[in-house]
């Protein structure tokens, strides 16, 4: 019963594996072709060629007037684009920002948004034309360049494809997300793209890293610094994949008397200006660039941001290095060049390749257009030689037409290679020949059609003249078209008419974004950041700290909050690092030079660090490099850890003593001498070898002592042959240095404290 029970769920379920794959293999395919990637050709996704398309067809020239954003849209969603308005006006905003598109497509007026990430304004607002960009892109799309297909309700008819001048998928670039695959493109120079496009036409096999000589690397819209090496630059273009890592521009400014900032030029591209100030506000704020005083934006049509340093003594370039380690002042753009490279397969291709199809589709482009240029040729060739046998015929025509009920029927059917009046003693005589008298369809058409004012001597030599032009050009385009020479000849000069148009004399033409190698940005320690300056850490009974001005008089009586008092107080450095050790046993860092100043009441600890509420400040102390400390719980478990291993780089710090249920951290000493003293809460103390605990970086630790009831109560190091000291509770200092009573093994019980012990069973 139970295999006859799971027979047809087999059955059923193998129709819908293969239907779930058969829809989703569709769709991956739709969202490659039809969303997510650009064709190697024009460098546009279809949304962008409708978009461009529909204003061809609205007619919105560089030259001509301006339509709204919202007419635009809605053709092209309604005609071609069959998706949301939305999309569509935000595909068209994109190719007017020129912050954001190299060579823009769309020229906009209003609100198409600003490179600090601020929205457009809505499409009713805003109204658009093409630039003369968007129309070298159009160029021949009425002489038959490109095949064109159906729309999506079979309406009308749209371009598969552009017939681009230039390469478009370099010069402005392109980012998708497809299914299982993606494409990220920066933008590159016309001109320098023009030159590498003729050097492959005079050297089809030229090596990948030859056309690096004419494409050094990308050509942002937002300028930039590239800091990439040149050969991982030559590998990314060779192999499609790699990234360029991008800095801003910058130049220090003199302010007089010492004092200098620096002032921001030009940001790297796709970095929203807003957020860049954000997040370097929030550097100032955590203190975590302390040589960072002040940031600001004096921005207008160009950007200038402003870097105050916190003291004239910084230097400047190790600010900014800083700086591009900490913030989007230094990005990575990454290259993924995963195109249509035939307008169907999905391919990552190299430069060279892509440079390849453009140019092998400017060919197709080109013998298309000479074809369909000839077959106009032709069509009015054909005219011409009717009107010329019209007019050397004239007073037969004139004839045919008052008299004849069918005109047009009599001239065809005249045989025009007789000697009419007109035609005799004629030695520019052009018509038909021997065997070819009679006019065809068109001819007899267009003779009907001519104007009685075109019957003047003047318009017959004109025609003649046409028509030894056409045939002159007629006769150029065979040579074109039988050789291949001849083409690339053509295509060559195509591109270096483009190259002069959009080159570096036209305004925009010139490369904006220029290369510098990136140097090595070292590790500045802190001393060297800040100011070197005295300052009392104090720290009160509920965990506020704060940092007062020089080192004052430690008996001094300080203001807290009520019910608050004083529990540390030290004197620093504002270039000291200070270690706070919590109950719990995790160890955090702070930097001096980032607590609060001494005016106020200061602020919580816990706010500086991940501090738990359950757990309590155990202690503070100023980090000292080398040094080693000993630290013990109070279940009496403890080790030896270097100090150097309890620096924590986060808010969260570093678990150091692994302490369970009510215990806690019960000594955090500096480890000095030979011998370690141990007392428990049974006043019995224990002496031994320091060199019986193990140095760790983390961990439980070995017992120190051994319990019965309680637990430990305090630990310290010593010299054995200096002694053992303690206050006794008289205030005196006691120095005990016959400790063979108390000497004994780790883990072992110990004595009674000696007579004068401190009644809290603490050591000095």
């Amino acid at each position: 019963m139970s295999d006859q029970a799971d027979a047809p769920n087999m059955d059923l379920s193998e129709p819908l594996r293969r239907a779930l794959g058969e829809r989703y293999l569709t769709y991956a395919l739709s969202t490659i072709m039809h969303r997510a990637l650009p064709d190697a050709r024009d460098g546009l996704k279809p949304v962008h060629r409708r978009i461009i398309y529909a204003m061809h067809r609205l007619r919105l020239n560089a030259t001509g007037k301006f339509l709204k954003s919202a007419k635009i849209s809605g053709d092209t969603m309604g005609d071609f684009h069959p998706h949301g308005d939305a999309a569509i006006y935000d595909a068209m905003a994109r190719l007017a920002q020129d912050f954001n598109v190299r060579y823009p497509l769309v020229d906009g007026q209003g609100n198409f948004g600003n490179i600090d990430g601020d929205n457009p304004a809505a499409s009713r607002y805003t109204e658009a034309r093409m630039t003369i960009v968007a129309e070298a892109m159009l160029d021949g799309l009425d002489e038959n360049a490109v095949d064109f297909r159906d729309n999506y309700d079979g309406r009308l008819e749209e371009p598969s494809v552009l017939p681009a001048q230039f390469p478009n998928l370099l010069a402005n670039g392109s980012s998708g997300i497809a299914v299982g695959m993606a494409t990220n493109i920066p933008p590159h120079n016309i001109a320098e793209l023009c030159d590498a496009c003729l050097h492959l036409i005079k050297t089809p096999d030229a090596r990948d890293d030859t056309l690096l000589n004419y494409v050094p690397g990308p050509d942002f819209p937002t300028g930039g610094i590239i800091v990439e090496p040149a050969d991982q630059i030559a590998l990314a273009y060779r192999t499609g994949k790699g990234g360029f890592r991008l800095r801003c521009r910058y130049e220090v400014e003199d302010l007089g008397r010492g004092q200098w900032q620096i002032v921001v030029t030009e940001i790297p591209y796709q970095v929203q200006k807003s957020k860049l100030i954000e997040k370097l506000a929030e550097l100032i704020q955590t203190k975590k660039i302390p040589i960072l005083g002040d940031v600001r934006d004096e921005s207008a049509d160009d950007i200038r941001l402003i870097l105050e340093p916190r003291s004239k003594n910084v230097d400047p370039d190790v600010l900014m290095g800083m700086l591009y380690r900490n913030s989007d002042l230094e990005v990575r753009f990454s290259l993924n060049l995963n195109v249509l490279i035939d307008g169907v397969t999905p391919k990552v291709c190299s430069m060279k390749e892509v440079l390849r199809a453009f140019l092998d589709f400017r060919r197709e482009v080109l013998i298309r257009r000479s074809q369909h240029r000839m077959e106009k040729i032709d069509h009015r060739l054909e005219v011409l030689e009717g009107l010329i046998v019209a007019f050397l015929n004239l007073d037969r025509v004139i004839d045919i037409i008052r008299y004849d009920d069918d005109p047009k029927a009599a001239l065809m059917r005249e045989d025009w290679s007789k000697d009419h009046p007109r035609a005799m003693n004629e030695a520019d005589y052009v018509g038909p020949g021997p065997g070819e008298g009679e006019l065809s369809d068109v001819q007899a058409e267009a003779i009907l059609n001519m104007r009685l004012r075109s019957l003047r001597r003047l318009e017959e030599v004109e025609l003649l003249r046409e028509q030894s032009a056409l045939m002159e050009e007629r006769a150029g385009l065979e040579d074109l078209l039988e050789s291949e020479d001849v083409q690339w000849d053509a295509i060559s000069a195509q591109l270096k008419a483009t190259k002069k148009q959009f080159g570096k004399d036209w305004d925009g033409g010139a490369r904006r974004t220029t290369f510098a190698e990136a140097g090595t940005v070292e590790d500045v320690p802190l001393e060297a950041m800040i100011d070197r300056e005295p300052i009392t850490v104090v720290c009160s009974q509920m965990g506020w700290i704060r940092a007062m001005t020089g080192h004052i008089d430690l008996t001094r009586e300080l203001k807290f909050k009520d019910g608050d008092g004083p529990r540390f107080i030290f004197h620093a450095e504002t270039t000291d690092r200070l270690v706070v050790v919590g109950s719990n046993g995790r160890f955090y860092t702070l930097s001096a030079s980032n607590l609060p100043g001494g005016r106020g009441m200061g602020e919580p600890l816990r706010l500086m660090v991940d501090l738990p509420n359950e757990a309590q400040i155990h202690a503070i102390m100023i980090h000292v490099p080398g040094r080693k400390l000993l630290v013990a719980s109070s279940a009496g478990d403890g080790f030896i850890v270097p100090e150097d291993e309890v620096i924590a780089q986060t808010r969260s710090g570093k678990q150091v003593l692994n302490v369970r249920g009510d215990n806690g951290v019960a000594v955090c000493k500096p480890v000095s001498g030979d011998s370690v003293a141990v007392v428990g809460e049974n006043r019995k103390v224990l002496v031994f070898g320091l060199d019986e605990l193990p140095e760790m970086a983390r961990g439980k630790g070995v017992r120190l002592q051994k319990y019965k009831d309680g637990g430990l109560s305090d630990a310290t190091t010593f010299t054995r042959a200096e002694g053992l000291s303690w206050n006794d509770p008289a205030g005196r200092t006691r120095t005990e240095t016959e400790l063979t009573e108390w000497h004994g093994k780790r883990a072992s019980t110990g004595r009674m404290a000696p007579r004068g012990f401190p009644r809290d069973n603490k050591f000095n």
